[in-house]
């Protein structure tokens, strides 16, 4: 499994995107880090889900 560390080696941690731009996002949780398995985009302070609108 790859660590936590290596997972943040491939992302930018310092700072948002900005708004309407679709992302790749690293999610955390107790178990590990994932990958979304879809496109997000930060809009008006909150990740949303880039194919549905949905909040994430």
């Amino acid at each position: 499994m790859v660590t936590r560390i290596a997972r943040l080696k491939d992302f930018k941690t310092d700072g948002y995107p900005g708004c309407g731009l679709p992302v790749q996002v690293l999610a955390e949780d107790h178990v590990g880090t994932y990958i979304l398995p879809f496109p997000c985009e930060r809009m008006n302070g909150e990740w949303r889900n880039g194919t549905t609108g949905e909040a994430v």
